[in-house]
């Protein structure tokens, strides 16, 4: 097998001697041992400049030699918004990665996260039930799941979307952030108590020019994208005038009509689940079609 490796480029493209050693000198037992990986159903093997190269990652500074990934690598293409955070999060935290991954994945939006227990792990699941395209970015090999307890939740992700090796193994939240930034991506934090130890990472970000977000429709006013007011949980387009709506946000705005209701409410009329009931509402008071009143109440807009 050892006749089949291309010639090692030299230490000016980044590889070190020892890197290039291995590749000129392969271990035979390790290498039949990824020939075997990589032919394995839902496996693949993806170098720079590949077709399936994600073209977000191609244009860094120091972009990965290789990907290995597990499930469907279109996946990778898309647009994404990375949801990162504690392994230790308060229940309110927990909820909330929950609750604006569960809304990204409705806008379109591809939703990445790190597979580690807490936040990461929330924003995972809250893809999941959404329904949206989802991306977990591994520190470990892609022969591993650590936590070991997240191999069911790995083994959803592969098949909904794409599991991924490209991270270092000491990489956090804050040090994930901090690549972004410069990176020129945009970064967003989710401000907590000022009494919490927890929140001081949110905090500092938020002081080094992070922009604050509240909500999940921050989401969509910070990257300034039209995306989420064109796309319907159904894969159809949400239509620019209320009367001519139709599928599912014609159903939700039938149901909704102009006396105040409750999102629980219209789940019941609709037969839509509440996650996505919340998903449509949000987008539709963004798009100026209804209102959010108090006491968890939406109406429509009569000039809407």
């Amino acid at each position: 097998m050892a006749e089949t490796v291309p010639r090692a480029p030299d230490t000016a493209r980044g590889l070190s001697r020892s890197l290039i050693r291995a590749l000129e000198k392969p271990d035979k037992a390790l290498l039949e041992g990824d020939l075997e990986w990589v032919a394995a159903p839902m496996h693949h093997l993806i170098g720079w400049g590949a077709p399936d190269y994600p073209p977000q990652l191609a244009i860094i500074s120091t972009p990965p030699s290789i990907l290995y990934v597990i499930g469907d690598p279109g996946h990778l293409l898309k647009t994404q918004l990375a949801i990162v955070g504690s392994r230790n999060p308060t229940p309110g935290g927990r909820e909330l990665a929950g609750e604006f991954a569960a809304f990204a994945a409705g806008t379109g939006l591809g939703v990445t996260s790190g597979l580690a227990p807490g936040i990461d792990a929330a924003a995972h699941v809250g893809t999941l039930e959404a329904g949206g395209s989802i991306n977990a970015v591994m520190a470990t090999g892609p022969d591993r799941i650590y936590p070991k307890r997240h191999g069911d939740l790995a083994g959803r992700i592969a098949e909904q979307g794409a599991l991924g090796v490209v991270a270092a193994p000491k990489s956090g939240s804050l040090i994930t952030a901090g690549y972004a930034a410069a990176q020129g991506r945009e970064v967003m934090a989710v401000p907590g108590s000022v009494r919490s130890p927890l929140s001081r990472g949110c905090h500092a970000l938020i002081r080094d020019g992070a922009t604050l977000i509240e909500q999940p429709s921050d989401i969509l006013a910070t990257l300034d994208t039209p995306l989420a007011l064109e796309l319907e949980p159904g894969n159809g387009r949400m239509p620019e005038q209320a009367g001519e709506a139709d599928g599912e946000y014609g159903l939700l705005l039938g149901a909704l009509g102009f006396s105040p209701v409750t999102a629980d409410t219209l789940a019941a009329r609709t037969g839509l689940t509440s996650q996505a009931v919340s998903s449509m509402l949000l987008l539709l008071e963004l798009k100026g079609k209804i209102d959010a009143l108090p006491g968890g109440r939406y109406a429509r807009r009569r000039n809407g």
